[in-house]
C-alpha cells in the first residue's frame, strides 16, 4: 500500500528534493524582534534577510510544535486511509517529538487503530535532511513501509554532524555558554566543534583557534569518518556564508566520491541557535560515539 513520508521544516531540505519525493513537511515558527516568523523552507520565508539580522545581533527564539498542529497535519491522512511516517526532528533538542507522539495517542482515541509510524531521527538540520532524502530515495525505489521504517532505525545513528559557529558570543546569548567563556573565547579567537551525539543532542568536542583551522577540522573529520561514501551524499550547511561552503565542497571531492555533494543554507530554526556564519558537513560513517 502506497503510504505518505512527512519531515519537518527543521531538516533544511532544498524546496526542490521536497517537492521531488512529495515529502510532507511539518513547519516550525521563529520569533524574532516580536515577529513570529513561519519556516515554510524559503518559499516565502527570506532567508538572507533573516540571516542578516542574526549578523546584525538580533537574538531569535524558537518553539516547538504543538499538539494541535500535529493532530491537524495527521489528521487528513487518517481520514484519508493513508498510512503514513513522520520522520521528526531530534528529541533531544526539542518537545515536538513527544508532541507528536501525544497527538497519535488522541487521534488513536478518535479514530481507533491508526496506521502512523513516528520516528526520532536523533537529529537536526541537514543532519536530519540527509537521513530524509536517503530514505525518501529508497521509498521511490518501492521500500515498502515496514522496510523502510527498518532501514532508517538501523541507520540513523550512522549520520554525523559536524558543526562549527563563527560567532560564539551568539552561544552565549542563547544561554549555552557563560558570558566569561564567551569572553575569553572572542579574545582568542576560539570557534567550537559540535557534533551531534547518540541521544540526538549537540556537544561540544573541541575547540579551534581560528576560522580556517575550524573549517579545516570539519573537513578533516569527515574524511576520516566517512563510510560506504559513493553510496551515500553529503550535505554542506551554511549560515549566510555560501563562498565558505562551497570552498569545503571543493576540499571534500579532492578526496572523496560521494554520491552527491549538495550544499544549502540551515533554515531558521537552527540558525537562531548557531547565528551568522555557523558552517556544517553532513555525512554517513560509522554509528556515533558520543
Amino acid at each position: 500500500m502506497e503510504y505518505q513520508l512527512i519531515s519537518d521544516s527543521c531538516s533544511d531540505l532544498p524546496l526542490d528534493i521536497v517537492d521531488k519525493y512529495n515529502l510532507d513537511i511539518v513547519n516550525f515558527t521563529t520569533n524574532i524582534g516580536g515577529e513570529d516568523l513561519v519556516d515554510d523552507m524559503g518559499k516565502t520565508f527570506d532567508k538572507a534577510a533573516f540571516f542578516q539580522r542574526l549578523k546584525n545581533g538580533e537574538t531569535a527564539s524558537t518553539s516547538q510544535v504543538n499538539v494541535h498542529s500535529y493532530i491537524e497535519k495527521f489528521k487528513s491522512y487518517v481520514d484519508q486511509g493513508i498510512p503514513a511516517v513522520y520522520l521528526a526532528f531530534s528529541s533531544g533538542l526539542s518537545g515536538s517529538y513527544n508532541n507528536a507522539l501525544q497527538a497519535r495517542e488522541m487521534l488513536k482515541e478518535e479514530y481507533g487503530d491508526i496506521d502512523l509510524s513516528i520516528i526520532d531521527t536523533k537529529a537536526a538540520s541537514l543532519g536530519e535532511g540527509l537521513l530524509v532524502y536517503e530514505a525518501a530515495k529508497r521509498k521511490s525505489e518501492g521500500y515498502s513501509k515496514e522496510q523502510l521504517i527498518e532501514w532508517v532505525e538501523e541507520n540513523k545513528l550512522n549520520y554525523h554532524s559536524w558543526v562549527t559557529v563563527d560567532d560564539i558570543k551568539h552561544l552565549q546569548r542563547g544561554g549555552r555558554i557563560s558570558a566569561t567563556a564567551a569572553t575569553v573565547g572572542s579574545l582568542l579567537s576560539v570557534k567550537p566543534i559540535i557534533v551531534m551525539n547518540q541521544e540526538g543532542k549537540l556537544i561540544p568536542v573541541a575547540k579551534i583557534r581560528g576560522r580556517k583551522k575550524s573549517i579545516q577540522h570539519l573537513i578533516d573529520q569527515t574524511i576520516n569518518n566517512i563510510k560506504d561514501e559513493e553510496e551515500h551524499a553529503i550535505f554542506i550547511g551554511h549560515v549566510g556564508v555560501p563562498e565558505e561552503a562551497e570552498l569545503i565542497k571543493t576540499q571534500l571531492l579532492e578526496k572523496l566520491s560521494p554520491g552527491e555533494c549538495i550544499i544549502s543554507s540551515y533554515g531558521p530554526t537552527v540558525a537562531s541557535h548557531t547565528g551568522f556564519g555557523s558552517l556544517a558537513v553532513f555525512s554517513y560513517g560509522e554509528i556515533r560515539q558520543n
